[in-house]
């Protein structure tokens, strides 16, 4: 009986799409109706999070060598490179998963239950008066916003941190533009408590 070629590529999986797929199993977890609705809710945040790991690490690691020119496969035949180019169809893939859940499974099945999760323009007249004091007291002292030129390079981004980018336009030079970022800091919560007119918690 001949002996199996172990460096034959097709007996290996991709260990970075595999990780993914595993992902995909955990996402699959929030939909299923038979766990309680806050426990699926935590697990797209799980993949979240496991998605923020995947990101900085494995895939910071096929850029790394796909910067210093490494060309040598792993054992499934894929290059650096070929693996970025697959991985990066599989990412696009699994967020629009996550968001798919979150918006049209989620979202509506906590409404059901009184917990509604809204934008400021969802808020009626008291709502979004709350909200305008709540970013006077709470948000505006603590945002400052950098402007990216030729003077100022790019600024160094907290590990994890949301961050909202602009483009500007000066009025004197309207055909001139800039890019802004915001870093907006981890104190701040991500879903803020507001009354609306009759008195319900939104």
């Amino acid at each position: 009986m001949p002996r199996i070629a172990l460096k034959d590529p097709r007996y290996y999986f991709n260990r970075h799409v595999s990780w993914l797929a595993f992902n995909h199993r955990v996402l699959e977890e929030a939909l299923d109706e038979t766990n309680p609705l806050l426990e699926r809710v935590k697990f797209v945040a799980i993949t979240a999070s496991n998605l923020d790991e995947f990101v900085e690490v494995r895939l910071a690691g096929l850029l790394q060598q796909v910067e210093h020119g490494c060309q040598e496969p792993g054992p499934d035949g894929l290059s650096a490179e070929e693996q970025l180019q697959r991985l990066a169809k599989e990412l696009h893939s699994f967020v629009a998963s996550q968001y798919d859940s979150w918006n049209r499974v989620l979202l509506p099945a906590l409404a059901k239950e009184g917990i509604r999760i809204l934008s400021v323009a969802e808020l009626d007249r008291a709502g979004k008066d709350a909200m305008d004091l709540y970013y006077m007291r709470r948000g505006d002292p603590l945002l400052t916003p950098v402007t990216i030129d030729p003077s100022h390079p790019f600024p160094h981004l907290i590990n994890k941190a949301l961050c909202v980018a602009f483009s500007l336009r000066p009025r004197r030079r309207p055909s001139t533009t800039y890019l802004g970022v915001v870093t907006v800091p981890r104190k701040l919560p991500r879903v803020v408590r507001v009354r609306n007119r009759n008195e319900r918690i939104d």
